[in-house]
Parts: C-alpha cells; structure tokens; sequence
C-alpha cells in the first residue's frame, strides 16, 4: 500500500493502538477474546476500545476542520502545492496540539 493513501487517523495512532485494533479484527471484534489475549477484564478492554475510538474520532475532527479544508482544497485548485499544503497542515496541527 502506498504509505500516501494510509488514512492520516490511522497514522496519528500509537503502535500499541494499531495493535490492538489488529487482535480487535483478528478476533471477529470479540471484546471477550481481546479481554482473554490481554488477561484482563472485558469492562477494561470496553474502556480501552472506547478510549481508541475516541482518539480516532477527534482526529477526524480536526482533519475535518475549516482551515483544514480550505488548504486542502486550495491544493486540489492547484493554488499550491501538495508539499505546501501538508506543511502548512502540519504546522497548524502542532500549534493546535500547543495551544
């Protein structure tokens, strides 16, 4: 897969996030296997799937902010460049992140 087309949410996620999200999937989603592989209780592999859903969800909100949209579709017009736009995307993010 080229590394371009990886969802950005998927990118902002922590190593060990993406690995549970993989056992959530190899397990067909059963919070009662996920809770067995990681031995704990099912109520913590519930806070844990909620917690993960919630840092996908914000992430999505930001990607989905007006400035956001604006500079990419400033890129889609071709009225800068994609290297530009993800710069400048980048750089509000972290002042975001700071602020």
């Amino acid at each position: 897969m080229d590394m371009n087309k990886v969802p950005a949410w998927i990118l902002a996620l922590q190593t060990e996030d993406i690995e549970f999200i993989k056992n959530f999937v190899v397990h067909s989603g059963s919070l009662k296997e996920i809770s067995k592989l990681y031995d704990v209780s099912y109520p913590t592999v519930r806070i844990r799937l909620d917690r993960l859903i919630e840092k996908i969800k914000l992430h999505e909100e930001i990607e989905n902010e007006g400035f956001i949209q604006f500079i990419k579709q400033l890129s889609i017009d071709d009225r800068i460049s994609l290297e530009e736009a993800k710069l400048i995307i980048e750089k509000y993010k972290q002042e975001r992140n700071e602020g």
